[in-house]
């Protein structure tokens, strides 16, 4: 049983790092701009999860595909859980990657580096035309290094250090980020879910 999903996000990185996790061809996503479609979706839910279904719900019923979508963000301990669900807008619009970065390391400078811990929460979210929807969390934990580094990586990577694996998320190779990774837990049990959808139809 094959799986066409429509990807409810217009950021390459995460198409890319959505299809590599995901690594089954039995699943098939596609790109909203490979439909001509692009949706800005204001994202003013209370949780990941709600944002998550926010933007799937909207791109499901605007192409009529099942759709799947992603919220994300970090929480950093020092700063009662900031930037949160702000993560992807902190600091405001004129601020890119880069910007977002260097303005939480301003914020942490004076922190000690045993009370500088974080993690990164993600919620994946499926909705079908139909109406039905699922949605599932990954969570990773580490501590928010002193400066940037490694350059494989996007948002807060190059500062989302791993004492386990003594680097950044943005030193990693693609196969070890995946394993350790928010997104990559969440996908899983997404994966998981449709995997066990296709076992259903084939007993059946």
């Amino acid at each position: 049983m094959r799986h066409r999903l429509l990807i409810a996000t217009n950021n390459a990185h995460k198409v890319v790092e959505f299809n590599r996790i995901i690594g089954d061809p039995s699943i098939n996503l596609v790109a909203p701009r490979e439909l001509g479609l692009r949706l800005d979706v204001a994202e003013d839910g209370t949780t990941y999860r709600q944002n998550a279904l926010l933007k799937a719900r909207a791109f499901a019923q605007a192409s009529g595909m099942p759709a799947i979508a992603d919220d994300s963000g970090i929480e950093v301990a020092a700063l009662d859980g900031r930037p949160g669900l702000h993560s992807a807008r902190y600091g405001g619009p004129g601020l890119d990657d880069a910007g977002r970065t260097r303005l939480l390391l301003r914020e942490l400078r004076a922190v000690p580096d045993g009370a500088r811990g974080c993690r990164y929460v993600a919620a994946i979210a499926m909705v079908w035309p139909d109406g039905r929807e699922e949605a599932f969390e990954g969570t990773c934990k580490g501590v928010v290094a002193r400066d940037p580094l490694g350059d494989k990586g996007f948002g807060y990577d190059p500062i989302f250090y791993s004492p386990a694996h003594g680097m950044t998320i943005a030193q990693m190779q693609a196969d070890v980020k995946d394993a350790f990774s928010h997104r990559g837990h969440a996908l899983r049990q997404a994966v998981a879910y449709l995997r066990s959808l296709a076992g259903q139809a084939a007993a059946g």
